[in-house]
């Protein structure tokens, strides 16, 4: 029994032994990685003086070689505006980790914003090969490629994103594009497809919103205008198009308390003083008017639109030099507008410099292809100075212009352009055929001449289609894209 005990004895260290093996030290992080969560921790709290200080002893103890920090540094200077030191780094991260598609997404976007857009594509092109999943890299290609002008393979590049993400972003890019060409109908319809897919998105509502304003279809333009303050009462845009569509129709007091609520949000908004200052106009206020326009002015001085509307107030007061100023500086910013040059016309004639009027009426002659206003303007001085054969070709040229445009039923005449042009008609022994629409109730817009025969030269203020390339601007940290003039609507009173 002895020797058994002593047996067991001995053999009980060996079980144990066997049974309790040492236990495994625990994996190190490699050293490249080992504060990488400190400085996540950092950069999403927004403490970026303390993820910088922790960067920088990061890449002090890797010799420059950890690529997250290298990433969230770029990151930072991104931030900071430091583009061109964060495109630096960022193409270190391509470096050091050439097969991922997020560094050179990064790269891509700091030449983005550098404005390099063709260099931008190029990376954007090569990212899309390590990854062709990646909706963000078709929109992102899409937009670079809107810059370049090449609008038919952003277009494509646009839908493929669609196909793989649908995304708000991507359907207002898309429905930019074709504002960009000029194809309304067409921006309707993407804009109305990005409606049904985010139906609470208030920017869509807005943008459709004014998109039928542009085209006068008040109806719709409501509707959506409406739905977009259901969803956001506070939304200035909307509000501001409202306003517009109310004082498009006269109702400027009404207009005058929308513009209250929208003065309290945008306080420097350019186009809430001209739309102001108009409504002051349609209120024959013309001195509020004018403090309103110039204030605008301030804000905005290389808008021809209210350089525009300053010289048909002060024509209106009868301040025919002051009118010169302003209109000849809103032909230095829209050279291609006839009626710009036919009230400068006008203001010319006031001022007694016929030759210079006659010069201004060519040129509006010119360049109009549909107001038959400028060709009565104009026969009216050419009749006072007695070229009667003159006078007689431009009314001609008004009545072909009034015979295409009288089955419109959209468009009303002044009365007191009637009645000058029937005057001008029987001095000429021509014009008793001569078919008019319905004479139009409000002549408020219209600017008189003070010419033997009192010609009419009245003209409505312009609209502005500056709220609208805000409601589309780009998203995602973007900038704005260039949205290019847009032909304005005679008959919108003011900014839309």
């Amino acid at each position: 029994m002895a020797e058994e005990r002593t047996v067991m004895r001995t053999q009980l260290p060996t079980s144990a032994e066997s049974q309790n093996p040492q236990l495994k030290k625990a994996l190190e992080f490699p050293i490249l990685e080992k504060q990488n969560w400190l400085i996540h921790l950092h950069y999403i709290h927004k403490d970026y003086e303390a993820c910088k200080a922790v960067i920088k002893e990061q890449l002090r103890e890797t010799q420059g070689l950890c690529e997250y920090a290298l990433y969230v540094q770029a990151l930072i200077f991104r931030l900071e505006g430091n583009i061109q030191d964060s495109l630096e780094l960022f193409q270190t991260c391509a470096v050091l980790s050439p097969q991922c598609a997020d560094n050179l997404k990064q790269v891509a976007r700091s030449l983005f914003l550098l404005g390099k857009h063709k260099a931008a594509t190029e990376v954007y092109n090569e990212a899309a090969k390590l990854n062709q999943k990646d909706w963000e890299i078709c929109h992102n290609l899409g937009v670079c490629y809107i810059y370049l002008k090449q609008f038919n393979k952003a277009r494509d590049q646009l839908h493929h994103a669609l196909h793989l993400n649908r995304h708000d972003l991507t359907y207002i890019m898309l429905g930019k594009i074709h504002l960009l060409e000029g194809n309304l109908d067409k921006a309707i319809e993407i804009y109305k497809k990005a409606v049904e897919f985010s139906p609470e998105n208030t920017e869509l509502l807005t943008t459709l919103g004014l998109l039928y304003l542009q085209l006068g279809i008040y109806q719709k333009a409501f509707e959506y205008l409406g739905n977009a303050l259901t969803y956001d009462p506070t939304n200035y845009k909307a509000i501001l198009a409202a306003g517009s569509m109310m004082q498009t129709h006269g109702d400027f007091d009404v207009a005058l308390t929308k513009y209250r609520i929208v003065a309290c949000a945008v306080p420097e908004s350019p186009p809430l003083w001209n739309n102001i200052g108009m409504c002051f106009f349609g209120k024959k206020k013309y001195v509020a008017a004018i403090s309103c326009l110039k204030r605008a002015n301030y804000l905005a001085p290389f808008d021809w639109k209210i350089l525009y509307n300053l010289g048909l107030v002060h024509l209106t007061m009868q301040q025919y030099a002051s009118a010169f100023h302003f209109l000849s500086a809103a032909i230095n910013f829209q050279p291609k507008m006839a009626e710009l040059y036919m009230l400068l016309a006008v203001a010319l004639t006031n001022l007694e410099d016929t030759e210079n009027a006659k010069r201004a009426y060519a040129e509006a002659v010119h360049l109009d292809k549909c107001n038959p206003l400028v060709n009565l303007n104009y026969a009216v001085l050419l009749y006072n100075q007695g070229q009667k054969r003159e006078a007689l070709a431009q009314y001609q040229e008004m009545e072909k212009k009034v015979n295409l445009l009288k089955d419109s039923s959209s468009l009303e005449f002044d009365s007191e352009m009637v009645e000058v042009a029937q005057k001008l008609g029987a001095a000429l022994h021509v014009g008793e055929a001569l078919v008019w629409t319905k004479p139009a109730k409000d002549s408020r817009s219209q600017h008189r001449t003070t010419s033997a025969s009192k010609a009419a030269c009245f003209q409505q203020p312009l609209g502005s289609n500056q709220a609208l390339g805000q409601a589309m601007s780009s998203a995602a940290a973007y900038r704005k894209l260039p949205s290019g003039e847009e032909r304005p609507q005679m008959k919108n009173l003011s900014y839309t």
